[in-house]
């Protein structure tokens, strides 16, 4: 299993996780549409060829936005990244996937 992280702004919070989990993200045994998510605040400042979605170019941005975490299966993981990508408003979304190992107990 892989643990997907993302971090989207408030306004496209509910389309992100949608696109993720129709990707094949959140799957948890029998339970569907699984995540954690968390609100907190990013910092960007858009600089170079940048086309930011919110901001302006050479100005420290402060906006507030979701921590989203879910699981994904391996096989399903690069159409989730890539679903990420294409629902995502930012031009480069911040987002991490650590790889999980089971544990036997």
């Amino acid at each position: 299993m892989y643990k997907l992280v993302f971090f989207v702004p408030v306004t496209h919070l509910e389309s992100v996780k949608q696109a993720v989990f129709a990707a094949g993200a959140g799957q948890q045994g029998d339970y569907q549409s699984c995540c954690w998510q968390t609100l907190g605040y990013g910092q960007f400042r858009p600089v170079g060829d940048s086309q930011p979605y919110l901001g302006e170019k050479g100005n420290l941005e402060t906006v507030p936005e979701y921590r989203v975490e879910t699981l994904c299966e391996p096989g399903a993981i690069k159409d989730v990244v890539h679903a990420l990508k294409r629902a995502h408003p930012y031009e480069e979304p911040a987002f991490d996937v650590t790889a999980l190992v089971d544990v036997v107990v």
